[in-house]
């Protein structure tokens, strides 16, 4: 076989990091489809699992293309000690891929709260492939390899679209552990009722006035209204002798 140049042997590289990922990734969603109760996002990580192993044989057949060996590490183009060093990484890649199904069936304390932590690693493996699709994109495009830089931007969308769907997921599976796991009366609808309750009982202990305040109120209003009558009535008085003068005065004069 001929030796890579210094291009391909770089996207051999990461073409080989992307397929170590994917077929790592089979086997998590294969665990966590089993773990999945709500239909909608069952349905989802099973449409997301065919993608994915769709994704690992276009993967290894862009790397034979490329004149490398497809490996879930990469091998091609590293020095004899890189080598060494990258097959007991893959030895234990592989490892941790086998054992994570398993492990995350026993995560969380209910069967929301598992699904919650499935969707949030979900998500962190997502946005990663992303990030791996968009450097190899970038890479095959500045090597002018356009057929690797056409497959990363095929996959890279659907990952994209996977993390949309699993960014919405996230709040609607946060909210089902809270009903699942916080009594009624400490989530938020419990406290503004509560909150309502103790206006309504400040309001009724407001002390009502008392049968002899309300009387003594109504005899002070009385003997102000009192009062001011008498106040006009004498100013009445005093303005009825002027008056009368007046009328005096208007009087004609007798003829004498």
């Amino acid at each position: 076989m001929a030796e890579l140049n210094a291009g391909d042997s770089k996207l051999v590289q990461y073409l080989n990091e992307a397929y170590g990922k994917e077929k790592e990734l089979e086997t998590a969603l294969q665990a966590h489809i089993g773990m999945t109760t709500r239909p909608p996002y069952r349905k989802r990580l099973r449409q997301h699992l065919t993608e994915t192993k769709r994704h690992a044989r276009g993967l290894e057949r862009r790397v034979k293309q490329l004149g490398g060996t497809p490996q879930t590490v990469p091998i091609e183009g590293l020095d004899p000690l890189a080598k060494g060093a990258g097959a007991a990484v893959g030895i234990a890649g592989r490892a941790v891929a086998a054992a994570r199904g398993p492990l995350h069936a026993l995560r969380g304390t209910g069967e929301q709260e598992k699904m919650l932590k499935n969707a949030k690693s979900e998500y962190a493996d997502e946005h990663e492939e992303i990030a791996t699709y968009t450097a190899i994109e970038t890479l095959a495009e500045a090597v002018g390899d356009s057929e690797t830089a056409k497959l990363a931007r095929a996959i890279r969308r659907e990952e994209q679209s996977m993390a949309s769907f699993l960014e919405r997921q996230i709040p609607a599976l946060t909210r089902a552990v809270v009903q699942a796991e916080i009594p009624p009366a400490q989530r938020r609808a419990g406290r503004k009722r509560r909150a309502r309750a103790g206006v309504r009982s400040r309001v009724t202990a407001t002390p009502r006035r008392s049968a002899g305040s309300r009387a003594k109120a109504g005899a002070r209003a009385g003997t102000s209204a009192h009062t001011g009558a008498a106040s006009r009535r004498g100013v009445g008085a005093r303005t009825t002798p002027a008056g009368a003068s007046r009328r005096k005065a208007s009087r004609p004069a007798a003829t004498a």
